[in-house]
């Protein structure tokens, strides 16, 4: 499968780097103190940590809670790995090309990222970046504007739900869905992992051995 596009909107959990050690340990730890029995399952993924903790505190303990999460999270950044196949494509790629859109504050992306061993793009947007994260568009918007672009001829690579939401709101060209859990979701094509997906002289090519979808 080959197709067109000016630039590509990387999701980072889940998508370019795998924190699930460190997402599930972090917020293990939080909910013993703040939501006893609160787990972060799918349907959270992909949401900024102020909005999942404003669903699950109350006004008087947002700040500490919120204070908590992201100082948990960061402690355990060192638990993040790259994802099958990012390192090797986003070595490829041509600076101003891409970015990453993620729904983590910019100290906690960035150092996921540096776990990883993946570059860190000048336009990278953060939780920081945006009034609205996830699934409203304002962060793939964003991420297109970063880059010059018009989002509507890049391609968004997204593992979340709400992710998948918010790049087809963005009026992005395709939205592509990474591991199987995005099955459940409502991106156009869902790929096992990112590898083998190659981007060229603007012509995104994903083997049809990947594709579950």
């Amino acid at each position: 499968m080959i197709l067109e596009a000016s630039g590509l909107l990387f999701d980072n959990d889940g998508v370019l780097v795998d924190s699930m050690a460190s997402v599930e340990g972090s917020w293990g730890v939080w909910a013993k103190t703040f939501s006893p029995g609160f787990k972060l399952t799918y349907e959270y993924h992909g949401q900024r940590a102020s909005e999942i903790v404003a669903q699950l505190v109350g006004e008087a303990e947002f700040d500490e809670a919120l204070e908590r999460i992201n100082r948990l999270e960061l402690e355990l950044t060192h638990l993040t790995t790259p994802k099958p196949g990012a390192t090797e494509l986003v070595a490829s790629l041509e600076s101003g090309k891409w970015t990453v859109v993620t729904s983590a504050g910019k100290d906690l992306g960035t150092s996921r990222l540096k776990a990883a061993g993946l570059p860190i793009p000048e336009e990278l947007v953060s939780a920081d970046d945006v009034s609205k994260g996830k699934p409203n568009p304002e962060p793939y918007l964003m991420g297109a504007k970063k880059l010059g672009l018009d989002a509507a001829n890049c391609i968004v690579f997204e593992d979340a739900p709400s992710g998948v939401r918010a790049g087809k709101a963005a009026g992005a060209k395709l939205v592509v869905g990474v591991g199987k859990e995005a099955l459940e979701s409502d991106a156009d094509i869902v790929i096992a992992s990112l590898e083998g997906i190659s981007f060229r002289d603007g012509k995104l090519e994903i083997p049809d051995s990947r594709r579950l979808r």
